[in-house]
C-alpha cells in the first residue's frame, strides 16, 4: 500500500472547497501559502449551499477567484455541485484544504473529516490557518457589512469590492 500522498502522475494535488461568497483576503492568504506546499491547487467553488445563502451567482464568484489567484501559477479555480469527496478523486486528488479562523470551525471541520473519511478513507484532510491579522475575516461578515453599504476594502481584493458595490 502506498503511503506516500502522492498520485500516479507524482503531483500533490490539494482541493480547497468553499463557497468563496466572496473570497476574502484570508482565503487568499491561504491559497497563496498553500501553493507553495502542493503542486496543485483546485480551488473549488461550491456552486449551491442550502445552508448558506449566495450573494454572487457561482460564476461570478469562479470568475473574481480566478481574477484574485491570478498570479499564482499552479492554482485553478472551478465550480462544482457534487459530494466533495467524488469531485476530489475527479480531480485525481487526495487531499482537501481546509482553513482554521477558530475553535468554533474546528469543532465544524473535525465533523467534516469523519464524515469524508467514511465516504472516501483514502482522501485526507490538512488545515491552514490564516495569517493572524486576516483571522477575523469571514465572507459571512464581508457581505452584511456590504449589505449596508460599509467599506470592505480592507477584507477583499479590488475586483471584490467593485463586484459587491454594484447595484
Amino acid at each position: 500500500m502506498q503511503t506516500s500522498l502522492k498520485r500516479e502522475n507524482n503531483m500533490r494535488i490539494a482541493v480547497y472547497p468553499g463557497t468563496f461568497n466572496p473570497i476574502t483576503n484570508g482565503h487568499t492568504d491561504l491559497v497563496e501559502r498553500a501553493a507553495g506546499l502542493f503542486d496543485k491547487i483546485i480551488v473549488a467553488v461550491v456552486g449551491s449551499n442550502q445552508q448558506k445563502g449566495n450573494a454572487l451567482p457561482t460564476q461570478q464568484r469562479v470568475e473574481l477567484a480566478q481574477q484574485v489567484l491570478a498570479g499564482l501559477d499552479n492554482v485553478e479555480v472551478r465550480a462544482f455541485d457534487s459530494l466533495l469527496t467524488q469531485f476530489v478523486k475527479e480531480c485525481n486528488a487526495r487531499i482537501i484544504l481546509r482553513g482554521l479562523r477558530t475553535v468554533a470551525d474546528f469543532e465544524y471541520e473535525f465533523q467534516l473529516v469523519g464524515m469524508n473519511r467514511v465516504l472516501d478513507p483514502s482522501i485526507e484532510t490538512v488545515f491552514l490557518a490564516p495569517a493572524e491579522h486576516l483571522s477575523y475575516i469571514s465572507s459571512t461578515l464581508v457581505r452584511e457589512i456590504a449589505s449596508y453599504g460599509g467599506d470592505i476594502s480592507k477584507f477583499v481584493h479590488p475586483v471584490v469590492v467593485k463586484a459587491m458595490s454594484r447595484p
